[in-house]
């Protein structure tokens, strides 16, 4: 396939036809079935990659080449934004949602008491800075097609048989006709244009195919990844990160993430077209993700160019050369198809949103001024009025990028021109940040701060750039105006060792806070800037909606007359019908509350702006506004309920957390008293039992006289055992309740725990003999020393020893005995083969006077305090005691872990 110019053309034609029919299709899918694909998450962040124009598609490459890893900040600027979209998108949303919202020129003449000087303002100075951006677009595509239509060798040249101008002119006037019948078909600019946003998505999905498949042919033709990094080095191409991270790269950098909220298209397609706040979420991720994608093969594009294209090749257009160069003629013809995508999606979003400004906040407000005739009009007037100011602004604002792309159509670089434009709408970024979060910022200081970065920007970056067509701009550049040496363009008050980018930057957005900063705390606030102000940063509280501070006699049909003008006839009868509705009142009766003029207000915002909606419900409610008295009490009284009710919450949570401690703590309460009544009932069971004996045994001595020798001393014995035992039990319970309050002291020291481990084999001997008890001598740690008294260790150790043999009851009784030392930790346990603890007794085996169902049968079952005492035992010496599973089935298994005593401690011999 011969790629010739007509053939490039002819392509192009047929691909804008494509569009054309793709938007169809959408619009007509939407109003017949609403919701569906089109208004899902992923539709709505492809339309946000509208910000990858061919300055991303073609220049990116150009400025990897020129730059080295300048051109991430392109990608990695809005990706920051939109994984911190919480903070700010989220915000502007919300905002936008609430207030009818149509543009940034509208966010903020809006926060400012409606000002219509602020929105005149900011669509005056964005269509001046998006001119170099539509510019960019039209020399991208008309370099694209020199490249690729085989006019010039590896993208230089002029077209054969075709004139540059006069093909720039041609895709200008073909943009232009397709944003006018598809972007202003309906009055209401808050309604997405859900065919357009369709249209795209599918030029998102274009472009970054394509870009992908020259990346992959890059990849093949170079022999991959490491071949194209090591021939572009041997050939003096390489990328040091040295010589690209400076004050280029930060001004780049921010420009980049200023741009997706400041570009009208963005503002555009991320608020405005925003159907769904939850959409967000997934364009936070997905949206990065697009832009990975896209910048993935940029770096090895730039470089396979430089090293394998000859010397003077047109960086910008590797995209296209490289195929071009290896006789691709296919994968050209795609690249360039893609890069055409990026151009025309960039200039119908533009135009659309700057038209909606420049309807909204020019046309509007001077009808508003010229009309004497509030009320006559057959109903179309003003919506037809606004539809041909929208079509009209489209095409003057393609009219100006043409024009300076005629200007500066000398210049070689895409990037640089694109980073003008960025500058250029930087500058609204201090106010919509002040708009967003500061509530003393005010209209006045908001207007000097913009306007005063928009002439910094204005001399130190958009007239920099005819200095290749303007001798005279070019004798400035160099020398100053009228020989001032410290007031040229790119050394302002004497600066000169910054980058021309960052220098333009730095000055433009220092000056630009400054005055808003200072003149904010210097002017006041009007009283519905004092309203908005409490709205916009209210906005995330989800509070109840304002009640316009418009207010007077005006007659419902005064009101449905300005509805019937901008809203249609039929939009203004369904809403004035459900207002009748709602009040229970017929039309010729209905007298319009507050709310209603308010919600009346947010209509009419949707279609003209918020402020151009004031100014026209103004002039017809008598009275016009609230005193600025009323509205600042308003305001007041509002933000007081506000905080009253976010104290009321916060006490409320304080509260309901006060009330969960006393039910938590009623619940220790009744806990620590059932224990107090089953220990004080175990006791007395305890102590019963032995002095019933004692007191039996006492009477038959008493009243017996006759009594033999023999049967008095067994009686004596068993009164003399049960008073032992009967001690015994109270000395344990008094020990347990001490060692529990932290009273049974005593001094620990170095011992050899397997000292006492020996003392208590050696005590539980006896009683293992007359069990019939085998004795296991398990692996033992040979020596332990830790921190504890020796007597209580063995106190505990014989508890566990005795009891591990009592209560075996298997034929062949086994009782192992071992110990170990591992991590600074001495653990001894103490395992034996008997029926073991079931499982539903677990938890309850270091209760008091717990002793299990199998212990009520065992003739020497003691009162249930030796565990729970050998645990607090354990427990002062800094270890633990705890029921484990043993080696093998069945069986108890207990172990002690005791930390190890430091190592340069001395031991003390544990005496037996």
């Amino acid at each position: 396939m011969t790629l010739t110019a007509d053939l490039v053309i002819a392509t192009a034609v047929a691909y804008v036809g494509l569009l054309f029919l793709v938007a169809f299709i959408g619009d007509s899918q939407t109003r017949s079935k609403p919701g569906g694909l089109l208004r899902s998450p992923f539709v709505y962040t492809l339309s946000i990659s509208v910000y990858c124009t061919s300055w991303t598609f073609y220049g990116a490459v150009g400025s990897a080449a020129r730059n080295g890893l300048e051109f991430a900040t392109i990608y990695l600027g809005p990706t920051l934004v939109f994984i911190g979209w919480w903070f700010i998108l989220r915000r502007l949303v919300r905002i936008s949602h609430d207030q009818r919202i149509t543009s940034i020129a509208d966010l903020l003449s809006s926060r400012f008491g409606k000002s219509s000087r602020l929105g005149v303002l900011v669509t005056v100075l964005a269509v001046i800075a998006i001119a170099p951006y539509i510019a960019l677009q039209l020399k991208a595509v008309t370099s694209s097609i020199e490249a690729i239509a085989g006019a010039s060798e590896y993208g230089r040249g002029s077209l054969e048989g075709w004139d540059e101008v006069g093909l720039a002119f041609g895709v200008a006037a073909g943009m232009a006709l397709f944003t006018i019948l598809f972007g202003t078909r309906n009055v209401d600019a808050k309604e997405q244009h859900h065919g357009v946003v369709a249209a795209i998505a599918l030029e998102a999905v274009v472009k970054l195919t394509a870009l992908i498949a020259v990346g992959l042919f890059v990849l093949y033709a170079g022999g991959g990844l490491e071949p194209i990094f090591s021939a572009a080095a041997a050939s003096g191409h390489d990328i040091h990160a040295s010589q690209t991270f400076g004050d280029r790269w930060i001004a780049s950098l921010l420009l980049a993430a200023a741009a997706i909220i400041c570009l009208p298209r963005q503002f555009q397609v991320t608020v405005v077209e925003n159907s769904d706040e939850s959409h967000l979420r997934t364009a936070s991720w997905a949206f990065p993700a697009y832009m990975l994608a896209m910048s993935l093969f940029i770096l090895p594009i730039a470089l396979y160019g430089l090293s394998t294209l000859p010397s003077g090749s047109n960086p910008d257009m590797f995209v296209l050369t490289l195929p071009l160069a290896a006789g691709q003629d296919g994968l050209a013809l795609f690249a360039f198809i893609g890069g055409f995508s990026s151009a025309t999606s960039m200039i119908i979003l533009e135009s659309i949103a700057l038209s909606i400004m420049v309807s909204n906040h020019i046309v509007v407000p001077v009808m508003l001024r010229l009309s004497a005739d509030d009320g006559a009009g057959d109903g179309l007037g003003v919506r037809r009025l606004i539809l041909n100011a929208r079509r009209i602004s489209i095409i003057l604002i393609l009219l100006l990028g043409f024009s300076y792309f005629y200007l500066t159509r000398g210049s070689d670089a895409l990037a640089p021109i694109g980073l003008i434009s960025f500058t250029g709408v930087a500058q609204f970024l201090p106010a919509i940040l002040a708009a967003l979060f500061w509530r003393e910022a005010s209209g006045k200081a908001a207007i000097a701060a913009i306007a005063t970065g928009f002439v910094v920007w204005l001399w130190a970056s958009f007239m920099p750039s005819f200095a290749s067509s303007s001798p005279l701009v070019a004798m400035i550049m160099a020398e100053g105006p009228f020989g001032i040496d410290w007031l040229r363009p790119q050394a302002l008050f004497g600066l000169d060792h910054l980058d021309p980018l960052a220098h333009a930057v730095f000055w433009s957005l220092l000056l630009n806070s400054a005055v808003l900063v200072i003149g904010s705390l210097l002017t006041s606030q009007s009283a519905l800037e004092h309203v908005q102000a409490t709205l916009f940063l209210n906005a995330t509280r989800r509070t109840p909606t304002e009640t316009s501070p418009l207010r007077g006699s005006a007659t419902a049909d005064d009101l449905f007359l300005v509805a019937r003008r901008v809203l249609g006839h039929a939009r203004a009868v369904a809403l004035f019908s459900e207002e009748a509705r709602q009040t229970g009142m017929p039309w010729t009766t209905l007298e319009p509350s507050p709310a209603f003029i308010h919600r009346l207000e947010r209509e009419l915002a949707g279609s003209i702006g918020s402020a151009s909606a004031h100014v026209m419900l103004s002039k017809v409610v008598s009275g016009d506004a609230v005193s600025l008295e009323e509205v600042m009490q308003m305001a007041d009284e509002t933000q007081q309920a506000i905080e009253h009710s976010q104290a009321l919450e916060r006490a409320s949570a304080q509260l309901r957390a006060t009330a969960e401690k006393l039910e938590n703590a009623n619940r220790q309460l009744r806990k620590v008293d059932l224990q107090k009544d089953e220990f004080l009932s175990q006791v007395s069971h305890e102590v019963r039992t032995p002095m019933t004996a004692i007191r039996a045994f006492s009477e038959i001595l008493l009243s017996e006289k006759d009594l033999d020798p023999v049967s008095s001393r067994r009686f004596m014995s068993t009164i003399h055992r049960e008073s032992l035992r009967l001690t015994s039990l109270l000395d344990e319970i008094l020990d347990l309740s001490a060692l529990e309050r932290g009273e049974r002291m005593w001094e620990a020291r170095v011992v050899d725990a397997e000292a006492a481990l020996d003392q208590a084999l050696r005590v539980c001997d006896a009683l293992a003999r007359q069990n019939g008890t085998r004795m296991a001598r398990g692996e033992r740690a040979g020596r332990a020393m830790v921190s504890a008294d020796p007597d209580r260790l063995s106190q505990v150790l014989i508890n566990l020893i005795s009891n591990a043999i009592k209560y075996n009851t298997t034929p062949d009784p086994v009782v192992e005995v071992r110990s170990f030392v591992g991590e600074g930790v001495y653990s001894i346990e103490v395992v034996d083969n008997g029926p073991g603890i079931p499982e539903e007794e677990r938890p309850r085996i270091f209760d008091k006077f717990y002793r299990g169902r199998q212990g009520e049968a065992v003739s020497f079952s003691g009162a249930g305090l030796g565990l729970p005492i050998s645990r607090e035992i354990v427990a002062r010496m800094q270890g633990t005691l705890e029921l484990v599973d043993g080696p093998g089935p069945g069986g108890a298994c207990f172990r002690v872990r005791l930390p190890l005593a430091p190592a340069e401690a001395e031991p003390e011999i544990a005496t037996s």
